[in-house]
């Protein structure tokens, strides 16, 4: 019994691992080489529509593989790369692009990272000229009297009156 249990579960594990051999391949046939280079390009420049962050070339959507069809032909009408890539936006917008074009709608998108870097480059310099001159007030700053005379007693420092040489002082005992 256990046996025969055993050798099913291989079997099925065996035919689940083997359905991706069963995957349905796109094969189009183009007219010359040119022609599938672009292809190829605009699958990989293209984004499906449904999935997150994955191009048409990658996607197994339904959505992805009807454009990836549209896509074809349109190659194959002899539809330029500016008609095409017209054609994707007005039917999905930017979002189809992997590297939108920048119009008056994107400045934001493509401007930003560079504000940002500026930003945070005058923030920083802001914060060094700061902090230098805190560091020139603060060792332009002369001790009182008896705040040098405090100083020196929490350091352990000699007064210099009694003029001591250093073979008098004694080492501290550990």
């Amino acid at each position: 019994m256990f046996a025969s249990l055993t050798r099913f579960l291989l079997l099925a594990a065996l035919l689940v691992m083997t359905l991706p051999v069963f995957a349905a391949i796109e094969a189009h046939e183009f007219d010359n080489e040119l022609q599938r280079q672009r292809y190829q390009s605009f699958i990989e420049e293209m984004r499906c529509p449904k999935c997150q962050n994955q191009n048409l070339a990658g996607s197994d959507s339904p959505i992805s593989a009807d454009l990836r069809r549209e896509l074809y032909e349109m190659i194959k009408l002899g539809k330029s790369d500016k008609e095409i890539v017209d054609f994707m936006v007005s039917r999905y917008g930017d979002f189809i692009l992997y590297r939108p074009r920048v119009t008056p709608v994107t400045y934001l998108l493509w401007l930003a990272p560079a504000g940002l870097f500026l930003v945070g480059f005058a923030v920083l310099v802001i914060m060094l000229r700061q902090r230098r001159r805190m560091a020139h007030e603060q060792s332009n700053q002369v001790l009182s009297h008896d705040e040098q005379q405090r100083l020196d007693s929490l350091l352990g420092v000699v007064p210099a009156e009694l003029n001591l040489q250093p073979s008098t002082l004694r080492e501290p005992k550990s």
